[in-house]
């Protein structure tokens, strides 16, 4: 039996020759094993974008935030979704909590270095 690891490194595959629906059943084969797998999700919502489905995209999106409120990545595809959606507020809040989060970060990551 697979692997979440080698599942994930076989949807990136299906993804790149463009095999989303077959991805996206990877995908979720990898996310059974584990469900807080945030590379497996961020591959999945791709997938859907990929294919149009921006609504299942957002919803997937908002439901790995409310996991994980920190993933500055998460954010960004957000307020893209939002952007592709034409619901610009939207966007721009979305991207503003982005920022906010990789400032955070850089804010970290200095003090760590100064110790």
């Amino acid at each position: 039996m697979a692997d979440k690891e080698e599942l994930y490194d076989e949807a990136v595959d299906l993804f790149a020759d463009d095999k989303f629906d077959e991805a996206i059943g990877v995908y979720r084969r990898a996310l059974e094993i584990d469900p807080a797998y945030g590379d497996a999700l961020h591959g999945l919502v791709m997938c859907y974008q990929a294919k149009g489905d921006i609504d299942t995209a957002i919803e997937l999106t908002k439901q790995f935030i409310a996991q994980e409120p920190d993933d500055i990545l998460a954010f960004t595809n957000l307020s893209m979704f939002y952007q592709k959606k034409g619901m610009i507020q939207e966007a721009e809040t979305a991207g503003a909590e982005a920022r906010r989060l990789d400032w955070k970060r850089q804010l970290k990551e200095g003090k760590m270095a100064q110790k």
